[in-house]
């Protein structure tokens, strides 16, 4: 990405604007810790629509290095996970991102909903890879256009 490490950072920090994001598309996004500062221990609460049933994620940020490393587990009746954002400044200008999303099923249940992601998992990785360039391609005009 065309920006320096420290602007990606806080740009990929910025919560309430994914709360704003999640609700949008139709989430039911609560703050549910008592933190007045980013970091370690930021929790949320999120309920949302998959597939016909109302699903419950709870978000916790349990990784924050700013600016180069943050984790967020993701639990969910039956599902754990974790999304990781690793980042490394390539120059003064230059920042690589690399995220990763992994959910592991508890229950029998919760294999059963995964299973066919994974008999679509070139798809969901194709759309997955898309979703986040976008985003990236709009961090970067947020970025110029800041500057």
């Amino acid at each position: 990405m065309e920006a320096p490490i420290d602007a990606v950072f806080a740009m990929l920090t910025r919560f309430e604007h994914f709360e704003r994001a999640a609700m949008r598309r139709g989430a039911d996004v609560q703050r549910i810790d008592d933190l007045t500062t980013v970091g370690v221990g930021m929790k949320w609460l999120a309920r949302f629509q998959v597939r016909g049933r109302t699903r419950e994620l709870k978000l916790e940020v349990e990784v924050y290095e700013p600016p180069h490393h943050m984790v967020l587990d993701l639990t969910s009746p039956g599902l754990h996970g974790d999304t990781r954002f690793e980042l490394i400044a390539l120059s003064t200008r230059r920042t690589r991102i690399m995220v990763s999303l992994e959910m592991r099923p508890l229950t029998l249940s919760a294999r059963l909903l995964l299973q066919p992601l994974r008999l679509t998992k070139s798809s969901l990785t194709r759309k997955y890879k898309e979703r986040i360039a976008s985003y990236i391609g709009q961090m970067e005009e947020q970025y110029r256009n800041s500057a």
